[in-house]
Parts: C-alpha cells; sequence; structure tokens
C-alpha cells in the first residue's frame, strides 16, 4: 500500500511554489507526521508532513520545481513493503548539480575540460586526475579547480567548499546565505533570487512607483518608557511570562494615535479611499529569508503582555519559517526597527497598500535643553513615511508628534487620556 505525498491547497493568492528541500531520499524511512518536504512561496515556506510511516519510494519532483497544488511530489510505501528502484528524475534547470550530485574523481581526460578549465589546469600545472569533480556527469568546474589549488596552498588541509555535496540546509534556518566565492581576485557568482527576495523587490518598486510617498521626521525621549520598564520588567516578566520590551509601547502609542487620525490607517483602492474600522499593525521582522511583515490583529484590544508575546511569537516563526498566510496578510499600518540593527535614521518604505509605516531607531544619549538647562537624555529618531495621496503634511507631521506624545508620557496609554 503507498502514500501520495502532495502539494497542500496553496492559497488563493499564490499560484504555485517552488520544491526547495527534500529533508529524504528515496529509500529513507519516514514516520508519520515528519517533515518530508518545503515548498517556498512569495510569502511563507509550507512543510508537507508524511501522511503515515513507511520507506520514500519514489521522489517525483526534484528540488527547484516549480508545482502547484495537488500536484505528486513523491510516495510512501507502507512499513515493510518493497522499494522499487526508480530512476533519479532528469535535472531540470533551476537545479544546481553541484549540490545534487556527490564530488567524485574525474577520469583525467582534459577533453571534457571547460576552456576556462582546461586555461587554468594548465596555468598551474595540475593533474586532472587529482581534482575532485563536482559539475554535471562528474565534470570538473572552475570552482573545483581553485578548491583544489587552495587545498594545496594549505598544505594538504581540507577547507570548507560550499559546492562539495552536503545535505541540503533547512531553508527557514538559512535559505538565501551569501555564496562561497571562488578564490581569485575577481571572484563573482550568479544565484537566482529566492522567491521571497523577488516578491520583496517588487513590492518595494510597487510602493515607489504607486505612491506619493513623503517623510516626516521627529525624535522622542525614551527615558519615562525606560523607567517604567527599569521598574516592572522583573515583575511583569513574572506574571505574564514574557519580557517588557519598547514595541508594546509603540503599538499602542501608534493605535491610540490612528484613532486620532483615520486617513493614516486608511489605504487607497483606485479613485477610492478606504477607512479601516480596526488596527491591525504590522511588525516588521528580519528573518533568514528576508523582511516579512506578520500582522497582529485587533491591536487596540490587546494589553501590553499579549502583545508582547505576540511579537516575541512572530520572531521565533520567522527564525524558524514557521509564520502562516494569513500571518502575513492584511494589516492596515507598520512598524519597522532599524535600531536593532544600529540604525541611527532611515526613511522606511511603504508597505502597499498602506498608506503609512512608522520607523523607530536607535536610542542615543545626547545632549538636550530642558526647561533652559542642558540635560542628558536617552533620545531616539522616529521617522513617519506616508502616501502624500490621502496624508496631507499638517496631518502626517501631527499624526508623528502625537505618537511622540504618547510615549513621552506613557499613563496616557494606560488611561486613556
Amino acid at each position: 500500500m503507498s502514500n501520495e505525498v502532495v502539494v497542500p491547497s496553496l492559497p488563493e493568492s499564490v499560484a504555485d511554489a517552488t520544491l526547495v528541500t527534500w529533508h529524504k531520499k528515496a529509500g529513507d524511512t519516514i514516520l508519520k507526521d515528519e517533515n518530508l518536504v518545503d515548498l517556498e512561496t512569495d510569502k511563507v515556506v509550507l512543510e508537507v508532513p508524511a501522511l503515515s510511516d513507511g520507506v520514500l519510494a519514489e521522489i517525483i519532483e526534484p528540488e527547484g520545481a516549480t508545482v502547484i497544488s495537488g500536484q505528486l511530489l513523491g510516495r510512501i510505501e507502507a512499513s515493510g513493503a518493497a522499494v522499487a528502484e526508480t530512476p533519479k528524475p532528469a535535472p531540470t534547470q533551476t537545479e544546481t548539480p553541484a549540490a545534487t550530485l556527490p564530488a567524485e574523481k574525474n577520469s583525467g581526460s582534459t577533453a571534457a575540460l571547460s576552456p576556462a578549465v582546461r586555461k587554468l589546469v594548465a596555468e598551474h600545472g595540475l593533474d586532472p586526475v587529482e581534482i575532485t569533480a563536482t559539475g554535471k556527469g562528474g565534470r570538473i568546474t572552475k570552482t573545483d579547480v581553485l578548491n583544489h589549488i587552495k587545498l594545496e596552498s594549505n598544505n594538504g588541509v581540507s577547507t570548507p567548499s560550499a559546492t562539495m555535496s552536503s545535505p541540503s540546509p533547512s531553508p527557514a534556518a538559512d535559505a538565501t546565505p551569501a555564496p562561497a566565492l571562488p578564490t581569485s581576485d575577481r571572484a563573482e557568482q550568479r544565484v537566482p533570487m529566492t522567491r521571497l527576495r523577488a516578491k520583496i523587490a517588487e513590492r518595494l518598486i510597487q510602493a515607489q512607483q504607486n505612491t506619493a510617498m513623503l517623510t516626516t521626521f521627529n525624535e522622542v525621549n525614551m527615558q519615562p518608557i525606560m523607567d517604567i520598564r527599569a521598574k516592572y520588567k522583573d515583575q511583569f516578566n513574572k506574571v505574564h511570562d514574557t519580557k517588557l520590551g519598547f514595541m508594546s509601547f509603540f503599538v499602542k502609542a501608534a493605535v491610540e494615535s490612528l484613532k486620532l487620525f483615520p486617513s493614516v490607517n486608511a489605504s487607497v483602492d483606485e479613485q477610492d479611499i478606504i477607512y479601516h474600522g480596526y488596527y491591525d499593525i504590522g511588525i516588521a521582522v528580519s528573518s533568514p529569508r528576508g523582511l516579512v511583515v506578520p500582522v497582529l490583529r485587533d491591536a487596540d484590544l490587546k494589553n501590553f503582555a499579549t502583545i508582547e508575546s505576540s511579537i516575541a511569537e512572530f520572531g521565533v516563526k520567522a527564525r524558524d519559517g514557521k509564520l502562516g498566510m494569513d500571518e502575513l496578510t492584511g494589516g492596515t499600518f507598520t512598524i519597522t526597527n532599524g535600531g536593532v540593527f544600529g540604525s541611527m535614521m532611515s526613511t522606511p518604505i511603504l508597505n502597499p497598500p498602506q498608506s503609512a509605516i512608522l520607523g523607530m531607531h536607535a536610542i542615543n544619549q545626547r545632549v538636550m535643553v530642558e526647561n533652559g538647562e542642558m540635560v542628558i537624555r536617552p533620545m531616539m529618531y522616529l521617522a513617519l513615511s506616508y502616501d502624500h495621496r490621502i496624508i496631507d503634511g499638517k496631518e502626517a507631521v501631527s499624526f508623528l508628534v502625537t505618537i511622540k506624545d504618547f510615549l513621552e508620557d506613557p499613563a496616557r496609554l494606560l488611561l486613556n487620556v
């Protein structure tokens, strides 16, 4: 008896997916609910679990293939059933042979070498038989030669090579690592964009071309919030089992300000303006695959503890590639924090179809003048990028000043005044 491994139903807005990783190979023992395949869409990585115990009898679609909902990926035979020898699928153009074929010694013939490889071998007086080949059909690649030269220069001490055959890492753990470049003075390596990176690029260009984007700046004294955190962080953690960070204050301040300035919470749909009667706040999160923006639904109904725990959960899911499509769609306003990377000031780009985004930055001790005296305060620059088509400059500036006022007097957030 066999069970089919198929692509799960993709969200309505997603036409297809890319098969990025098989976690098992034909002949491996499979346990029920064990993750077999990672599929990458424009927004998330989907896992395809095994529906039963058994043996992976056949892999039908190779890594790199483009697949659609319901498409057959492979078959699992029940435990104890004989596994038929299945032919290896022909490589597609999207496969990377160096990552899928085992390294092997070549035959030593120079006839099969490319001109670039043949020239490199001749220049260094190398014997092709001694070079480990990782190319298609056991061919020697230019990178193979360079790795061999590097190995000899290290007196035989082996160095890791990205071109050597090794188990494919999970895309959630490190989906777009910087490729290991060949050791030459003018090395280049061409790698395709991941679907997420391509989608990010598309949306950034869309935001620049289809909106009248402006940015206004201000600064906020973070001392009142830092005092509250210093006083209550241990008790808060003990009671709510989550840390008290800055983001909950910014989410609360943003929500209360959005209530006062409805157009900042609105969006443009062709010739119409849609005013949203709810507050779904997108929280920009950096992940190994790129920037993602999970959405905190009904943020106005959540307390500080729920906001903090939800954001912490977003961070873990983003790191592990576990964010669902429903968590990444929608949103009426976005907050991004470049300060965690040390950014002093930047201009955040809108997250379409939203009309505004708030940028947080690093907190730095600076000399300020208060009541005619110079004092040192922990200051943060704030940036609000907005769509000038529906948000006037006065409205944008007033909105950002309102956020500043809430943050510098956080008791107002608790008293709703």
